[in-house]
């Protein structure tokens, strides 16, 4: 039995009917030459034949006294997680997308782990694709990339066995830990957290008090406040939209050479050109610059399961038509949020963003102010595998991140690096944002704009 964190908590309490707290990922496999025309159907029984499954995907929640806690379910079914697809003819990516944007709109059941697993056949290039999903509040964005990582090779030549299947991580244990702990000692643990929660208060409390100094002189420095209203920030429906493109890291890089700014901030500003043209073009875009959430991670240990995760508010300056100058300023307002956290401890600065988005949390709670937005957009980067992966003997050439959207944010923009790839995921609510993957065009743009 295991307590949740309060920000494993809250992806729970966020969940909606039209808005499930899952993340989810997308490979691109090539079989090996040799498979035969059952390479597909006996990867499928290897998967299958795996029934135990290693934690997280063995637990799954229970509460006791009004408190959630992962437990081990002692029911656990492969069959209700693994499932083998194939795409009608003639198997399109157009088609792949389609039915990941469905999958990713379907809740998972929570009377059971909270994760699934497709393998995808029929695709007309002879590929296949494995679709994945798993709750939020199980893991973050780091903490799912390290775990998929571990489930692949770097040779084609071994066999790997699922990530369920996998037993985590092996760490130094405390004395004791290892043991079978009682209800007690675990509402002791998390009435530990609280008291850990509660020394921040001071440091947390002196930097929240210089940020409402810093906000009435540095004109770089971005607040809750001062999102503008936009089409993106509307009530979102069940349905889903998801596409996914490719660019080259050595191409982002070169054009960050150039203009002296990190991946990061080109990345940035490929997202503010391509929102600046797509919403121009739809006749929706905000006089005042729109802002972005971008997540940061704070894990600074090997683990995979979990959240640990900040996030820090950047100014996409959507308002400059310049690209060079929007690039630059860009770099200014993601640096002045960077600054606030560089004497802060972990536990300081998950509190200093809660109390800084506190105004946002009630707003979306209660629904007091429902055109008031903290932020426009997320736009999150995973840092990902270095060199080419192997699953199954299938050469790995594609691995496209699949996120979340919520009321208020009908678009998420989520990449990961792959190999020599920067690899884009975009998610939105189909009926509430219009022809969402002319976005993919706009960020070509925007970086073509800084090698011109």
């Amino acid at each position: 039995m295991k307590p949740l964190s309060p920000q494993d908590q809250m992806f729970l309490l966020l969940e909606r009917r039209n808005q499930p707290m899952h993340v989810g990922g997308l490979q691109l496999a090539r079989p090996p030459k040799d498979a035969g025309p059952d390479y597909t159907q006996k990867v499928a029984d290897f998967m299958r034949s795996h029934t135990k499954a290693c934690a997280p995907f063995n637990l799954r929640l229970e509460r006791k006294l009004g408190a959630p806690f992962w437990v081990e379910d002692e029911e656990f079914d492969i069959e209700s997680h693994f499932r083998h697809l194939a795409l009608p003819k003639p198997g399109r990516i157009r088609e792949l997308l389609a039915l990941v944007s469905q999958l990713h709109s379907a809740h998972l059941d929570r009377a059971k782990p909270l994760w699934e697993f497709y393998l995808i056949d029929g695709l007309e290039d002879g590929r296949i694709a494995i679709y994945s999903k798993i709750h939020h509040a199980l893991v973050d964005g780091i903490a799912a990339m390290r775990m998929m990582m571990r489930a692949t090779s770097e040779t084609p030549e071994e066999q790997n066995i699922p990530v369920w299947a996998m037993p985590p991580r092996k760490r130094e244990l405390v004395p004791g830990e290892d043991r079978p702990r009682s209800f007690i000692s675990v509402v002791g643990e998390a009435a530990g957290m609280l008291g850990q929660q509660a020394k921040t208060l001071p440091n947390v409390t002196r930097e929240l008090y210089r940020s409402i100094r810093a906000a009435r002189s540095n004109p770089d420095y971005v607040s809750v406040f001062q999102a503008p209203k936009s089409i993106l920030n509307q009530r979102i429906t069940g349905s889903r939209r998801f596409a996914a493109q490719s660019w080259s890291l050595e191409r982002i890089r070169a054009a960050g050479r150039k203009h002296d700014a990190t991946l990061n901030d080109v990345v940035l500003a490929m997202c503010g050109s391509a929102l600046r043209s797509y919403l121009k073009e739809l006749g929706e875009l905000p006089d005042k610059p729109l802002t972005s959430m971008v997540p940061m991670s704070l894990r600074r240990d090997d683990s995979d399961s979990g959240n640990q995760v900040a996030m820090i508010l950047a100014n996409l300056y959507t308002s400059i038509e310049d690209p060079v100058e929007r690039l630059h300023a860009i770099q200014r307002s993601v640096q002045t949020s960077k600054d606030r956290f560089q004497n802060m401890s972990q536990a300081e600065i998950v509190n200093y963003m809660a109390a800084t988005m506190a105004p946002f949390s009630l707003n979306y709670a209660t629904g007091a102010a429902p055109r008031w937005q903290a932020f426009n957009v997320t736009i999150s980067n995973v840092p990902g595998p270095k060199n080419k992966l192997y699953w199954n003997g299938a050469e790995l050439e594609g691995m496209y991140p699949v996120s979340i959207v919520i009321d208020g944010q009908a678009l998420n923009i989520t990449l990961n690096s792959y190999a020599d790839k920067l690899e884009f995921g975009l998610i939105a609510c189909r009926r509430t944002l219009p022809h969402m993957q002319r976005l993919l065009d706009y960020l070509e743009q925007g970086l073509a704009e800084l090698e011109a």
